[in-house]
């Protein structure tokens, strides 16, 4: 934990966990504030995991959150008052500390000099001459002076970007290109699912961003507050511009955990858990195998979410487990999923209702989780009933697995990239935005209707490196997406159902029926997803080879 002191009241640090603030009791410090919304990522624990850790150790712990490289005049106000009267001294932190930062620099703006603002942010790893310049132009981010400029810009280092950048690079070596992302670690976050399940280690799941960057792409290590793109710019933290000739947008989503009321207060405790959060995935395999008998509830929110199978397979995992302990019968296990099926193609359907069944699952469709009462251990659903009106229904609980609602990043929904439901708007094959001809996006927060899979990405990502170059006159034809997505539905340790489809469900498989039927389950399947497909992202699609990922080209 890398901790940078601004003045002898004040120090500021990335994200923090739970199990170190005892560590930063005794450190000295005596308050906490957090200045990052919850579900900005999947390695981020809630604030409310760290109030609870802050109050066992005996310090106060408060909530300032600020959308990143948004932070308003009142927002530093509001930190400088919270500074005034918090027992000393204060950490505070964000994503990367920036966020904290800008607080406190806007907070001093009129109480120190500039130079002494900027020399004290120096010094602790922070640039603030974008907030100076703010601060001198009354509070507006002058678009004229841009901080660098790229022939092209990715706005996200997850499997999309990456992937994104190497095939770009793979076709042209010497093209400039410029990553933004602020986070410090990338993850595999298809294998958290088998964290959960006891198969893999959660560590095996994460490289450092720096190790996954191709050589040759420069990383701007920030996050995003703005998108002008009648300027052909990028506002990030810091109030810094930066501008491009053609924009590649794939952020990822957001995870909304406060769309269910009460879960960011037990989330982590209680026997409330989630594979979506890095953190949590070795609690989930933690509650399973200590689970003796009871109540299981596996939840999934109403689309769109990445992964649409992921809360089934931790689900059949789970099922599986306590069917090999004998325990089955002694742990009831229910499905309650928003969806109106149990998957969205139904050719999958038959091979995942015998394992509904095999394992007794209580099946619950349309419904919705609202609510959560962890020490209770209760939680609420909302259905519509046969007449069309809502209903309310309370299930007790031993073991809740969560998969809250996902949404598109603020700074997406927000901008003029976006559609009327917040994603941002493509065509359906090109994946080139429907109003700026140099801006592209794929990967989770666009408006396709492909399923929200890292395989979805591996074959976007060919797509939009060949017409970003076709943009920039360095490629022939249109490359075109057909929407494949997989999901390998692990139903059991030991086998999978492989579903791939296309756009309109239409079954698309990369292997022969007499290989892998994927409608069936199988165990070839399930060492692909054990042992062949780690890495093939770490080596072959963040590498930028494009094995059964080939683009199609047409030539409009």
């Amino acid at each position: 934990m890398a901790i940078h002191a601004l003045t002898p009241a004040l120090a500021v640090s990335a994200q923090i966990l739970p199990e170190q603030l005892e560590e930063l009791r005794q450190a000295g410090f005596c308050s906490i504030i957090c200045n990052r919304p919850d579900g900005e990522g999947g390695d981020q624990p809630l604030f409310a995991e760290i109030e609870r850790a802050a109050h066992a150790a005996g310090l106060t712990a408060h909530y300032l959150p600020a959308e990143s490289g948004k932070v308003t005049d009142e927002q530093g106000a509001a930190f400088g008052a919270l500074l005034d009267r918090l027992p000393k001294p204060v950490l505070a932190y964000c994503r990367s500390g920036m966020r904290s930062t800008t607080m406190w620099a806007l907070s001093q703006a009129d109480r120190m000099p500039l130079p002494q603002i900027v020399d004290a942010a120096r010094k602790a790893g922070f640039n603030m001459q974008g907030v100076v310049r703010r601060i001198a132009n009354h509070g507006r981010t002058p678009l004229d002076v841009a901080e660098a400029e790229h022939a092209v810009l990715i706005i996200g280092g997850g499997a999309a970007g990456i992937a994104t950048a190497a095939s770009l690079l793979a076709r042209a070596p010497h093209l400039d290109i410029a990553i933004v992302d602020p986070a410090d670690v990338h993850y595999y976050q298809p294998g958290w699912t088998l964290v959960g399940g006891g198969v893999f280690d959660a560590a095996r799941t994460a490289h450092t961003m720096a190790s996954v960057i191709p050589r040759g792409v420069k990383w701007i290590k920030a996050a995003v507050a703005a998108f002008e793109p009648e300027r052909n710019a990028v506002i990030l933290d810091g109030c810094r511009v930066v501008r491009y000739g053609q924009l590649v947008v794939c952020p990822g989503l957001k995870l909304d955990w406060h769309a269910i009321a009460g879960l960011t207060d037990t989330l982590g405790s209680n026997g409330v858990t989630s594979n979506y959060l890095y953190h949590l995935a070795p609690y989930t395999w933690q509650l399973v195998r200590s689970l003796r008998a009871g109540q299981a509830i596996f939840t999934q929110p109403p689309a769109p979410i990445k992964c649409a199978g992921a809360p089934q397979k931790a689900m059949y995992l789970s099922a599986d487990h306590w069917k090999r302990a004998g325990l089955l019968g002694k742990v009831q296990v229910d499905f309650c999923s928003a969806a109106p099926a149990l998957f969205g193609v139904p050719d999958y359907v038959p091979a995942l209702m015998e394992y509904v069944n095999g394992y007794g699952i209580g099946l619950h469709l349309g419904h919705t989780l609202t609510a959560v009462d962890g020490p209770a251990r209760r939680a609420t659903f909302t259905r519509v009933n046969a007449g069309g009106d809502k209903e309310t229904i309370t299930r007790a609980f031993s073991l809740l697995h969560v998969v809250p609602p996902q949404v598109a990043p603020d700074f997406v929904r927000v901008s003029p990239l976006a559609d009327a439901a917040g994603w941002v708007d493509v065509d359906a094959a090109t994946l080139r935005h429907k109003q700026w001809a140099n801006i592209h996006a794929l990967g989770d927060t666009i408006n396709t209707s492909n399923a929200k899979t890292a395989a979805a990405a591996r074959k976007q990502a060919p797509v939009v490196a060949h017409n970003v170059l076709a943009a920039l006159g360095q490629r022939a034809g249109v490359a075109r997406y057909d929407g494949y997505g997989a999901c390998p539905l692990t139903v059991e340790r030991g086998k999978i159902v492989l579903a791939e489809f296309s756009y309109g469900g239409k079954l698309a498989p990369s292997f022969p029926s007499w290989l892998i039927d994927g409608t069936r389950p199988s165990r070839l399947a399930w060492l692909l997803k054990e042992r062949i497909l780690p890495p093939l992202y770490w080596r072959g699609m963040l590498k930028g080879r494009e094995w059964l990922a080939k683009p199609t080209l047409a030539d409009s």
